[in-house]
């Protein structure tokens, strides 16, 4: 019989998913870097693929662990994906070892569909909260997600001991290690959370059904601006390590300078996050909240375009922290404000196509953004503002066109 989940499930959720980020953050800096190192590929579309092949694998199964995990639970979803990352990560190592593109592939294909097992550990914290302490159970998700992507580049910053170098196979190493370490700890210490009773099988919603949520102007309007501001950011976050270290870069960054940017944007977000965005919510609305970040990414874009123009290392740490911080203000207000548009009834289904296009979006955006970069270092700044622009539109239609959902009388 499983122990009942209790305060003590949740803080393991916690350190599971920030423990399995902390792999996730140590191998997504250095991952295109590595790539360029023994690819011929001038296009860029072999890189591209790379990127996009994680994100599409979580758009596949994410709703597949889903549905699984109604079916057999939440706790072996998540013991099969945390070590599935452990394979895999492990591979990512062999890769970098061999110079094998074919192996770096199977890497982030197979991280990706362990990766999805993400939004099961979600599930589960919605099985073991109360509605009242719902949002505050799923900040944890977003808090390991934060402090994940800070130390993980930190530790890929030490895999380079002399600060010169190829940092070689270690840093999969590590992040392999990681991942089986989340996984001993939940083998041991995560209880199930779905009951035999649980009626969440009940409850899935169907494509009817869908579309019929999907009917709203409104709801439509937000999950557009979700999919174009998420595909403008990954232009920027996709081609990042490039632009500050590859073949063609002006920066010239090292492989620990690298690191220590990725960690400095992880920890600029769980600040703003943490900080400002939680302050601000409730007192102003999900749309102003979300137009602002729109502007500040255009603003960022813009100034990242003139810190590549000018070589310029300061422009740069501005770009950096506009950008980030304007995202840290869209993501969550389009989230709570499609929430707060959509029946109750169907919120779950509707998030989980947010989520969705979220993965599509960030699909395209590392299929295009690297190609442009490789014509161009300033196309992807461009073309991420032009459709931030758009998104802005998006935004602020979503916001004025609807109103919260009620309850027919």
């Amino acid at each position: 019989m499983n122990k009942s989940p209790g305060r003590g499930s949740l803080l393991v959720i916690f350190l599971t998913v920030f423990v399995d980020l902390l792999g996730f953050g140590i191998v997504l800096p250095l991952l295109p870097i590595y790539a360029e190192e023994f690819s011929v590929d001038e296009s860029g579309l072999q890189l591209g693929l790379l990127m996009a092949s994680f994100s599409a694998m979580q758009f596949i199964f994410a709703p597949i662990w889903g549905r699984i995990s109604d079916r057999i639970g939440r706790r072996p979803v998540i013991l099969i994906g945390l070590l599935g990352s452990t394979v895999f990560y492990v591979i990512f190592g062999v890769a970098t070892m061999q110079k094998s593109l074919w192996l770096m592939f199977l890497s982030r294909i197979g991280a990706g569909v362990a990766g999805a097992t993400i939004s099961t550990a979600q599930a589960y914290i919605a099985d073991t909260t109360s509605l009242e302490k719902r949002s505050r159970g799923m900040a944890l998700i977003g808090m390991a997600f934060g402090l994940g992507f800070t130390f993980g580049p930190l530790l890929g910053y030490l895999a380079v001991p002399t600060g010169v170098g190829d940092p070689g196979p270690m840093p999969g190493y590590i992040a392999g290690a990681l991942s089986f370490v989340a996984f001993v700890l939940a083998i041991f210490a995560l209880p199930e959370s779905l009951h035999s009773d649980s009626e969440t099988a009940a409850h899935r919603l169907t494509l009817p059904a869908l579309r019929e949520a999907l009917a709203v102007p409104s709801v439509r309007a937000i999950l557009l601006s979700i999919f174009v501001c998420v595909f403008s950011f990954a232009n920027f976050e996709t081609t990042l390590a490039l632009m500050i270290k590859g073949r063609d870069s002006v920066f010239a960054f090292s492989f620990r300078d690298v690191c220590l940017t990725f960690a400095y944007i992880g920890f600029v977000l769980a600040v703003v996050q943490g900080g400002a965005v939680r302050q601000l919510a409730g007192r102003i609305s999900e749309g102003v909240l979300a137009g602002f970040g729109a502007v500040a990414e255009i603003v960022g874009f813009g100034t990242l375009m003139l810190a590549s123009h000018f070589e310029s290392v300061g422009l740069l740490c501005l770009a950096l922290t506009i950008l980030v911080s304007g995202f840290a203000f869209i993501n969550p207000s389009l989230n709570s404000l499609l929430s707060r548009r959509s029946d109750p009834k169907w919120q779950g289904g509707i998030l989980g196509v947010g989520q969705s296009l979220s993965s599509l979006a960030r699909i395209l955006g590392a299929g295009i953004g690297i190609p442009l970069l490789k014509i161009d270092p300033l196309l992807p700044s461009f073309a991420a503002m032009i459709l931030m622009a758009i998104g802005l539109v998006f935004i602020v239609r979503g916001d004025r066109m609807g109103r919260d959902y009620q309850v027919s009388a």
